[in-house]
This record gives structure tokens, C-alpha cells and sequence, in this order.
């Protein structure tokens, strides 16, 4: 990478970091606004316990165990569905209603049956996770099925291949690009679902739970630092499946 692209990728999180320190002496309001070493302070120690609660790098695994849980069974669901509804019509006819039923449905909005069905505990949680992950994974799965280019289909009919050997070798390999990026969607609302997803009266421990409970206590030198902490784990993730997208899907590129 040159070091005119670093540094455009730098300078305008630096130029937040300084604006924020400008208003933060500026307010003289911790409670508003911290100053941004009493964010690092909190950042810098991270095995140490915070407000009674357990550390912040405990309370970060318990969050990233939640939403890999969540977000792995909403893949393990939502690609096997959508490449099936993306190759055929009928299931798609058959699942199409109800799919489009529930999508716009916010993650939220499940909450009171997730605790009615799951109780107080870390099913409800995870539940919600992997809503909010199943359908953006589903929809690009089912994109990329539908836009694999007719003329390698027609090739592989050509050279004597069945319907099944059509599905495997062609249409999957040449969808997984957009499987590739409904993960990568699916992730990032699986990182939001779980802040929300902690807030609930089930939860005692995760990024999440602290968040609320720092903000009780008005510690926003915690609560920040938990949103640092969250917004750095979702991008060493996305940054983690682009790389993977670079590296191995190479040829989509070229196609365009």
C-alpha cells in the first residue's frame, strides 16, 4: 500500500480523535463528554476489572462467543436456504411470502417473543443475534445464485452436466462472492444485535450490559471505550472476509 493511501486512510479518524478532544476541554463535562485519555486509560488496561462487572477483554469474549453463535447458526441456515431458493423456482414460490414478511421486521421487535420463547438466559440473546444476521445472508445468497451469468450454465449443459453437477461446480463457486458479502453484512448486524441483545434483563456480563451499566453510573469513558472496542472488532472481521474475497475470488474482478 503507497503512503498517500495510508495516510487517506488515517487522517479523517484522526481528525475525529482531535475534534472530540477540542469539545471534550471545551464542555469541561466528563459526564457529556470525556477526554479522549480517559478513553485509552480504559483501552490500555484491559485486564482490569471495570465497575465490579470483570474486565473489558472478559466481558469482549462473552460478546464475541455470543455473536458467533448466533451469527454461524444464521449461516448454516440462511446459505443452504437461499442457494436452493435462488436455483429453484418452486421453493422459491414457497418461501418467497413469508420471507419478504419477516425482513423488514426489526431485530428489536422480536425481543418479547424471544423471552417468552427462550426465557431469561443466553438463547434469547443469541436468538436475536441471529435474526438480525439471517436475512441480509439470505438475500445476498439468493442474489448471487440468481445472477450467476447464463453462458456458464449453458457451457457446463454443453459439456454433459446434470442439474446437480450444474448446481455444485457451477452456480455455487460462481455465487460465492455475494455469499461472500451477505457474511460480511450479516456480521456487522450481528456486532449491532448483540449490544442491543445485552441490554436485556437477562444479561449480567458483555460489551453490551456494560455499556448500560456504565452509562447508569455515568462512566462514559467505559462506554466509549466499548464502542472502540466494538467498532475495532467489526472491522478486523470485515477486513478479514475482504481479504478472503481478494484473494480467492480474484476472477470476479477481471469479469467486470
Amino acid at each position: 500500500m503507497k503512503i498517500k493511501d495510508i495516510v487517506l486512510k488515517i487522517v479523517t479518524p484522526l481528525g475525529v480523535v482531535v475534534l472530540w478532544e477540542v469539545l471534550a476541554i471545551y464542555l469541561n463535562n466528563p459526564v457529556i463528554l470525556p477526554r479522549v485519555e480517559a478513553v485509552i486509560n480504559v483501552l490500555i488496561h484491559p485486564f482490569q476489572g471495570i465497575l465490579g462487572t470483570g474486565s473489558l477483554i472478559d466481558n469482549t469474549i462473552i460478546s464475541i462467543k455470543r455473536v458467533l453463535s448466533g451469527f454461524l447458526l444464521a449461516s448454516i441456515m440462511a446459505i443452504p436456504l437461499g442457494i436452493l431458493m435462488g436455483y429453484y423456482k418452486t421453493i422459491n414460490s414457497l418461501f418467497d411470502t413469508l420471507i419478504e414478511l419477516l425482513r423488514p421486521i426489526p431485530p428489536l421487535a422480536w425481543v418479547p417473543l424471544s423471552l417468552a420463547w427462550f426465557g431469561l438466559g443466553e438463547m434469547s440473546m443469541i436468538f436475536i443475534i441471529f435474526i438480525g444476521a439471517f436475512f441480509p445472508i439470505l438475500i445476498n445468497t439468493i442474489s448471487g445464485v440468481k445472477s450467476v451469468p447464463n453462458p456458464l450454465i449453458e457451457a457446463a449443459l454443453t459439456l454433459g452436466a446434470k442439474g446437480k453437477d450444474i448446481l455444485i461446480k457451477v452456480v455455487i463457486p460462481a455465487s460465492s462472492p455475494s455469499i461472500l458479502t451477505g457474511l460480511r453484512v450479516g456480521a456487522g448486524i450481528a456486532w449491532m444485535c448483540v449490544v442491543a441483545a445485552e441490554m436485556l434483563p437477562s444479561s449480567n456480563a458483555g460489551l453490551g450490559y456494560l455499556i448500560m451499566y456504565a452509562y447508569s453510573l455515568s462512566r462514559m469513558d467505559v462506554v466509549i471505550a466499548c464502542m472502540v472496542v466494538i467498532g475495532l472488532i467489526g472491522l478486523v472481521l470485515d477486513r478479514g472476509l475482504r481479504y478472503i474475497e481478494d484473494k480467492y475470488f480474484v476472477w470476479r474482478k477481471m469479469m467486470k
